[in-house]
């Protein structure tokens, strides 16, 4: 499964000071571990408002639907972020999560870790866009622990999801 399994549902607003929705990556978004120049591995910093009536919880997420890998590249899961949650800041994704609200954990990404891993395309493969998007969800847990797969998450935002935020950066390596 992937990111474009996610049914449709209502929009609600979300702001970063890390980017801008159409804008490219600041270097603080890319990937220090995967050999980009000047990376950083920073999750965004985001804030959001205007879920839809009856939200419980939250889920952040960054997912890369150009990469050359069936289903698309997850770089980011947090869930369980409790629904009084308005805002995560900027390197909330560290492996370990310290910055990340009580009761909400991180799931692996597609490097295999527990963290916010940044934007790396292999280069030459051209720009690819980076979907961050916030779900509201009906539910303050989604019944995932920390070993679920990104596949078991979207099965769960299919069910759950109320509405989503959206913001959408992109990055090239030539």
């Amino acid at each position: 499964m992937s990111y474009a399994d996610l049914p449709r549902v209502p929009s609600f607003h979300l702001a970063s000071e890390s980017l801008r929705d159409g804008d490219a990556l600041k270097p603080a978004q890319t990937s220090k571990r995967f050999g980009v120049a000047g990376g950083k591995d920073e999750s965004p910093q985001l804030r959001w408002s205007g879920a839809p009536d009856g939200t419980k919880g939250y889920v952040v997420t960054v997912f890369d639907p150009d990469a050359p890998k069936a289903g698309g590249y997850w770089h980011w899961a947090v869930v369980n972020v409790p629904s009084s949650v308005r805002s995560l800041p900027a390197g909330a994704g560290t492996q370990g999560g310290s910055d990340l609200p009580s009761g909400a954990f991180q799931l692996k990404n597609d490097a295999g870790f527990s963290g916010y891993l940044g934007a790396a395309p292999p280069p030459g493969h051209g720009p690819h866009r980076y979907i961050v998007a916030v779900h509201a969800v009906d539910v303050e847990e989604l019944g995932l622990d920390a070993g679920a797969s990104t596949g078991a998450l979207v099965r769960k935002l299919t069910s759950h999801t109320l509405g989503r935020a959206v913001i959408t950066g992109h990055f090239e390596r030539r």
